[in-house]
């Protein structure tokens, strides 16, 4: 576990509440000198408290909960299993970003900045490129605790070790500062032990013999990092009314190869009525495929049909998914060879979407959207973009064209805003040809269009140097380029309704282009260049903040929000 300071006072300096000072001067003028000191160091901290503070309310808090009468009495006994099981995952993800969280906490005594590190799972601001919030505080390592801070490319690379590539290995140095890898299931085994009990305990009451299947085999991979079977899995699970996403999923968090697995959990309460209305869409991908506006050869692929898309209220949010901005919808399993059998499934996180689009997209439309479109800013077209987002991660191309091998290890640590924006864009795409074929009826293109440059906004102030945030700025500088809007002498954007499509159409061929090439040289250059917050757009998303428009949401989550108490 290392936390890194520029030197041994400002790791005192957590915060300013803490002051390292020379030695006492016995004279007049060096007590003035460490009291204007002593001054200035309060008056800086003051001042950074004040920013924390405001940092916080950056973030709107809200109760997650759910209709649980739908739930039979041994569905209702899983949820306390399933949140202890989830808490486990919260303190994973804290070990692999960041390192131990009592001992930072722990030198922390304003209680604003206390809040913000939990809210960060560390004293980098997830929101404002990863910068220092907390005094001494270096930049955060691109290896996050995957790998030693100090490991050089040319000691990664010569490290003979097949599983040093891995989701599910950690590298470290050992005694002698030779590199060595080891295994999750090594490294955390004694938290991942009791994962493992605790999700057995909520298979024997799993009334659904599906669900039971895929908690004992996720139990049995925390204990073996074997994943595979489990994935396959929750793949069946249809009919069930609960839902526990878990384990090391996403590798957002390795910002230095993109390889590892990070931990995290959402524990699901399906709704059912809206799971129907959306079930047929994901039917439709292997046409929707075909007509993909880019060369034959970057869309030879065939997606799995048996994809499912459902919709769920959450009840818990733990570790890497609960980190800075929260998701809102879910596409898994990654692993390329499921999706090529079985596709994916898709849920639709309704009740953390809800609360984004009242708290924050609507708010933003009133400040940035031109007032003659912002009636075109809807919560159905918003769910649709998302939902869309998420299914057009099954269309296109997994490996690349050229025998690079997969998509995700040619691009590396590009791969996922490359992945991200790919399914922005087809996601629109998706939108426009189902409202062609008549599958897609509620609400007009045009509310998808503005709604869509509605919740750029939203998601750019998430930073531009997470892979949605430069993803979301990659198609609004696109786009802006194609003239696909406008910003008038008011301060407000314009879809322009006729250009739209056609900005559409060419980020769309951009970005399967690059995918199915494996370029990665061409991939950092594209995004470096288009992947930039402007000033102009900087100075709006300004106003914003100053309207007091939070730019995410944290929870009040638990069984006592939920109204339970623990077996």
């Amino acid at each position: 576990m290392r936390r890194r300071f520029t030197n041994v006072c400002l790791a005192l300096m957590i915060a300013g509440m803490w002051s390292c000072g020379g030695s006492n001067k016995a004279t007049e003028g060096g007590e003035k000198q460490d009291t204007m000191s002593q001054t200035k160091a309060n008056d800086a901290g003051n001042k950074e408290a004040t920013g924390i503070a405001s940092k916080v309310k950056d973030y709107q808090t809200v109760k997650l909960t759910t209709d649980l009468s739908q739930l039979s009495d041994k569905e209702k006994q899983m949820l306390p299993l399933m949140i202890e099981a989830a808490k486990i995952m919260d303190e994973l993800f804290w070990l692999q970003a960041y390192g131990d969280k009592n001992a930072l906490l722990g030198k922390t005594t304003d209680e604003a900045t206390k809040r913000y590190i939990e809210i960060n799972y560390g004293p980098w601001d997830r929101l404002d490129g990863n910068k220092p919030f907390v005094e001494g505080v270096s930049e955060k390592p691109k290896g996050a605790q995957f790998y030693p801070a100090d490991m050089t490319k040319e000691e990664y690379e010569k490290l003979d070790n097949q599983k040093k590539g891995s989701l599910y290995t950690i590298v470290r140095r050992k005694e002698d500062k030779s590199l060595e890898v080891v295994p999750y299931s090594v490294m955390y085994n004694e938290r991942l032990t009791k994962a493992a009990e605790l999700l057995k305990k909520a298979a024997e009451l799993a009334e659904n013999e599906s669900l039971k299947k895929y908690l004992n085999l996720r139990a049995e991979a925390f204990l073996n990092d074997e994943y595979k079977a489990s994935d396959m899995a929750w793949m069946d699970l249809k009919d069930n009314g609960l839902d526990l996403i878990i384990g090391p999923i996403e590798n957002y968090e390795d910002a230095l190869n993109g390889a590892k697995a990070a931990f995290e959990a959402y524990v699901l309460v399906k709704d059912k009525v809206w799971s129907e209305k959306l079930a047929r869409y994901a039917k439709l991908l292997p046409d929707l495929q075909k007509g993909i506006p880019v060369e034959d050869k970057y869309k030879k692929e065939t997606p799995g049909s048996n994809s499912q898309l459902a919709a769920f209220d959450v009840i818990y949010y733990a570790g890497d998914c609960n980190a800075g901005s929260k998701t809102i919808a879910v596409n898994l399993p990654n692993d390329e060879s499921i999706q090529l059998e079985k596709g994916t499934r898709r849920s639709q996180l309704k009740n953390t979407m809800k609360a984004k689009f009242d708290n924050i997209l609507l708010p933003i439309s009133k400040t940035l959207i031109a007032e003659d479109q912002r009636a075109n800013v809807t919560f159905d077209a918003f769910f649709q973009n998302v939902m869309f987002h998420e299914v057009a991660h099954g269309l296109g191309i997994k490996n690349t064209i050229t025998s690079k091998g997969t998509v995700r290890k040619a691009l590396g640590n590009t791969a996922s805003a490359i992945e991200e924006g790919k399914a922005d864009i087809l996601g629109l795409y998706m939108v426009t040809k189902l409202r062609e074929m008549k599958e897609l009826t509620e609400g007009k293109l045009t509310d998808n269009y503005v709604s869509f440059l509605a919740s750029i906004f939203r998601s750019v102030r998430f930073g531009a140097t997470s892979s949605h945030g430069k993803a979301n700025m990659v198609c609004f500088n696109f786009f802006q380029k194609m003239g696909a809007f406008t910003r008038g002498e008011d301060g407000t954007y314009k879809v322009d309704f006729e250009k739209f499509p056609e900005a559409v159409k060419g980020l769309t061929n951009k970005l399967l282009t690059l995918q199915g090439n494996g370029d990665y040289e061409a991939t950092k250059k594209f995004l470096d260049e288009m992947g930039k917050v402007s000033e102009q757009l900087q100075k709006d998303l300004d106003r914003l903040k100053s309207a007091g428009i939070p730019k995410d949401i944290v929870f009040d989550q638990g069984l006592d929000a939920l109204g339970l108490t623990a077996q």
